[in-house]
């Protein structure tokens, strides 16, 4: 157990931080799922945006790492010019 008055406060806000992070993982994670799922051109180009946005925004605060997003979008990428 932490004796510092300081590494007390930081577990807790890591405990914060980290089931955050989870939620938003988790959420960019079934966006895709459902995007992967999708078999209409123009549907899958309407929400290509946003999931990028979502993707670029967790690699920017290091939830995910940034080839693990570079590679994720190029996969929606690749998905929307088979279509």
């Amino acid at each position: 157990m932490a004796n510092h008055k300081s590494s007390i406060k930081r577990i807790r806000s890591n405990e914060k931080k980290r089931i955050a992070n989870r939620y938003y993982a988790k959420t960019m994670r079934n966006a895709l799922r459902d995007f992967r799922a999708l078999e209409d051109k123009a549907m899958a180009e309407e929400k290509l945006p946003k999931l990028i946005s979502s993707i670029d925004r967790l690699a920017k605060r290091s939830v995910i790492h940034k080839n693990k997003a570079s590679n994720l979008k190029s996969k929606c990428m690749k998905k929307i010019a088979t279509l």
